[in-house]
């Protein structure tokens, strides 16, 4: 059958209903039918009742015209039901409405980057209740042109010789161009409301808010040991990156001096995202270092885990293995940090997601001060979100603040997420849509997974507004992908395509939609935060793919019940 644009489209009147049906039914499967098409050019809007996309043929503007239509020598009438007559002017808007097409078309990029030719191009007018001599003709309307009441049951075989008439210089479109012209004119039909405007509007009052939070680092200006602690959405990101620009511009506790300052995390995922936005900045304000605690050892020369693997020859295990990084790495670095001269060292560091860092950890983060007793620690952490089975914390005295807003989630995720998070948090990221809960096994998670995220492009969420995220193993997609792990985190910022990860590498980061593949079915040791994790990297759209009784069982029946899965 053939593909129409929309599936059912809703006509202004019977007539254009009419031309359509007839054309569903003798169109091929590969032709597209695209009804009420609007777009605009540089002098008016233009709305094409029918737009026939044939390959092997060429594309047709369908101008449709119901009641009774007549030529008085000088110009067309058309007279309604009621008998009222009016003066209509089908011919000339079928051909300006096909030049306005023919020209967005062949100006958009995806067209003239790809150095097509021109292809076959047409417009015609219908009359499905008129009926006309066979041998009428007018100056602007051969015969050929217009469709009437007796020319629908051949109406596909007269479109395909208009395009003929029309345009015998061009070229017939094949199967590609077709493809890509429904792809251009796509989304530019009557106006619909948009997911991803509604995401903006939140998105913008959640900046607004989280500006506001800011405050918060001038009352603990004067402070240079600091815990910020926060459930997810609470705006704790930000903030760690509006410290960092402060102690670097000279907004610490001697605000004479701007501050050498290093911003460090656990996950590559986040690290990437700190490089892209400090990146931006002006020079003056930039951190000294940005990256990963393993990336601050490399830079100061600690060996690399894969010259340590094949010399310690650890059992096997994981790539990331235990041994080095909570033992051996640390160890090599607190040493290394010793011996730093005072130009290598930090004034302060800010430590984001500092639950994930182990004992061992803090001792070369405080080595590399310039001042070992008073030099600058900030952390921000959300122990809830410990995902390993790490249970550090620096051996110094911290004052503790607490935010207890989430920003950023919508309030169906936060009531969602909220009994998950350390305190009860007060929901202002506004109303969106409600959370859907899909049945799955384990074995069908990815699959289903897979379905849910076609389903959010077809709401209107775009390819870089998603995400799909799993529990349990990884996606294919990512496993291929995570050769290269630099390359690999610069697409999550890619506007081309669907993000494939693990909930153990976002902590830190989200995206407007996402669908959460629990493709697991046993509980294990930090299932229910990394679940914590996961059900929080949505702002505005969530789609959890899983188990019922499985998702009961490791967050618990308020979660439960909010999912929609029970309990």
């Amino acid at each position: 059958m053939v593909t129409c644009l929309p599936e059912s489209p809703r006509f202004e009147s019977s007539a254009e209903q009419d031309v359509f049906d007839v054309l569903r039914q003798q169109l091929r499967p590969e032709d597209v039918l695209i009804a009420n098409q609007r777009f605009v050019d540089r002098t008016k809007d233009h709305e094409v009742d029918l737009f026939v996309l044939m390959p092997g043929y060429g594309v047709v503007a369908v101008e449709v015209k119901g009641g009774s239509v007549r030529h008085t020598g000088a110009r067309w009438e058309q007279r309604s039901r009621g008998g009222n007559v009016r003066p209509v002017e089908p011919v000339d808007q079928a051909r300006r409405a096909l030049y306005a097409a023919r020209e967005y078309v062949e100006r958009d990029p995806r067209w003239r980057d790809s150095s097509r030719s021109r292809i076959r191009w047409g417009y015609a007018v219908a009359f499905p209740y008129t009926e006309l001599d066979a041998d009428f003709c007018a100056p602007d309307a051969p015969r050929w042109l217009v469709q009437d009441k007796a020319d629908l049951p051949q109406l596909r075989d007269r479109l395909r010789d208009v395009v003929a008439r029309q345009e015998t210089r061009n070229r017939p479109p094949d199967r590609d161009d077709v493809a890509l012209v429904r792809e251009i004119l796509r989304g530019r039909n009557r106006p619909e409301f948009s997911v991803t405007a509604e995401a903006d509007e939140r998105d913008s009052e959640s900046q607004r808010l989280t500006h506001e939070q800011l405050m918060l680092l001038r009352v603990t200006r004067l402070l240079n040991r600091v815990e910020v602690r926060g459930g997810a959405g609470s705006g704790k990101t930000v903030l760690a990156l509006q410290q960092v620009r402060e102690l670097a511009r000279g907004g610490g506790p001697d605000r004479r001096q701007p501050q050498r300052v290093a911003l460090v995390c656990y996950s590559r995922g986040l690290a990437a995202y700190f490089r892209r936005v400090t990146g931006a900045w002006p020079r003056k304000e930039r951190p000294a270092f940005v990256g990963t605690f393993e990336e601050l050892g490399q830079q100061w020369g600690a060996e690399p885990e894969a010259r340590w693997l094949e010399r310690a020859a650890p059992p096997p295990g994981p790539t990331r293995s235990t041994p080095y990084y909570e033992e051996h790495l640390p160890a090599q670095m607190a040493e290394l940090a010793a011996a730093l001269d005072t130009g290598h060292r930090f004034d302060s560091f800010v430590v984001d997601e500092a639950q994930d860092f182990a004992d061992l950890w803090w001792q070369p983060i405080l080595r590399a001060l310039k001042d070992e007793e008073a030099g600058g620690l900030y952390l921000f952490s959300d122990a809830n979100q410990r995902v390993f089975s790490r249970f550090g914390a620096p051996p110094v005295p911290l004052v503790p603040l607490v935010l207890d807003h989430n920003l950023r989630n919508t309030a169906e995720i936060g009531e969602t997420i909220n009994p998950l998070a350390p305190n009860r948090m007060r929901l202002l990221g506004g109303h969106g849509p409600q959370v859907t809960f899909v049945q799955s096994g384990k074995d069908q998670a990815l699959e289903v997974a897979e379905d849910q995220v076609l389903h959010l492009l077809e709401e209107g969420w775009r390819a870089q507004d998603v995400a799909l995220l799993t529990v349990g193993s990884r996606h294919p997609r990512q496993k291929d992908a995570y050769a290269d792990p630099d390359a690999y985190w610069a697409t999550f910022w890619d506007d081309a395509d669907v993000f494939y990860g693990h909930v153990l590498g976002c902590k830190g980061l989200e995206r407007r939609a996402v669908v959460l593949c629990v493709n697991k079915d046993e509980a294990h040791d930090r299932d229910r935060e990394k679940l914590y994790v996961g059900l929080s990297r949505a702002t505005d759209r969530l789609v959890v793919v899983g188990d019922a009784g499985y998702l009961r069982a490791v967050c618990g029946d308020e979660v439960a019940r909010h999912l929609g899965c029970g309990g």
